[in-house]
């Protein structure tokens, strides 16, 4: 099929950016958008819709390396000797001698007998 200027023109018609509607409230001064709850004061024509939250500082992070020293934590586990740790490495050691190191293919993952 043709795909002519016009038809690329009407689906792109579609993309055009429309300007947000701003209203300056009238009581507070602060901007907002129509027919939407001023989330600074709470208010909505004229009535208290909520109470707002006071704003909570908090601390923006900032890029490089942190002047703060590191915290240190010890590892509880890693003192302790596992169990099987031993058995696995006999295992996979006798494994990889007997088969010639490399693992027997499976179906769906190509060649080799």
């Amino acid at each position: 099929m043709r795909h002519t200027r016009g038809h690329t023109g009407n689906r792109r018609s579609h993309h055009a950016l429309r300007t947000m509607n701003i209203v300056k409230d009238a009581e507070s001064g602060n901007l907002r958008l129509p027919h939407r709850v001023d989330e600074t004061t709470g208010m909505y024509r004229g009535r208290r819709i909520f109470t707002p939250k006071a704003k909570s500082e908090h601390k923006t992070k900032t890029k490089g390396p942190s002047t703060e020293p590191a915290p240190k934590h010890a590892h509880e586990h890693a003192s302790e000797v596992h169990m099987n740790a031993e058995a696995k490495s006999a295992k996979g050691i006798s494994g990889k001698v007997a088969t010639g190191g490399r693992p027997k293919a499976r179906s769906g993952f190509g060649g080799g007998a």
